[in-house]
């Protein structure tokens, strides 16, 4: 069984030695060995785990929770269906951030044709007729015109 030290474990993750030592103080990593001196151990299954804490905090779930979810194996089977209802509710908010990140995509295509099109013509009047935007740009144009109710003329920005 291979062992790594904390400054190992940070280098194979690209992460700050800090933030590892961090995630062990706070008792994200239950199962963590230590040397007779005190020194962290972190087999391949620890460093899995911290792969897991770096995934989950991405996913923005809070820290305690990342703690809450990480403790739950020590309680065995008995916890999989809590393990289930904290990922199923961090997927369903991603899945409503990865909605909004679309939208905001979208109408940033939009004004990128919009300024490219008034660009080639060199002016934006070119862009501002609703029926030259074509149609990979609409959901960005309709995105931006719905609550104006102005479907026939884009604003110049």
């Amino acid at each position: 069984m291979m062992l790594y030290t904390a400054g190992e474990a940070a280098k194979i993750l690209g992460i700050p030695v800090s933030t590892v030592r961090y995630y062990d103080k706070e008792g994200l990593i239950p199962n963590l060995k230590r040397s007779s001196s005190g020194i962290r151990l972190f087999r391949e299954e620890d460093i899995e785990e911290l792969r897991l804490i770096q995934c989950l905090k991405k996913t923005r779930l809070s820290l305690k929770d990342i703690r809450i979810f990480m403790n739950l194996p020590v309680d065995g089977d008995k916890t999989i269906r809590t393990r289930l209802s904290i990922l199923t509710r961090q997927k369903e908010l991603l899945e409503e951030k990865k909605r909004e990140l679309e939208e905001m995509m979208n109408v940033v295509d939009y004004k990128l044709w919009y300024y490219r099109t008034s660009a080639e013509a060199g002016t934006t009047k070119a862009a501002r007729d609703a029926s030259a935007v074509p149609e990979a740009y609409r959901p960005g144009y309709e995105c931006l015109h719905f609550l104006t109710g102005k479907k026939n003329t884009p604003k110049a920005e």
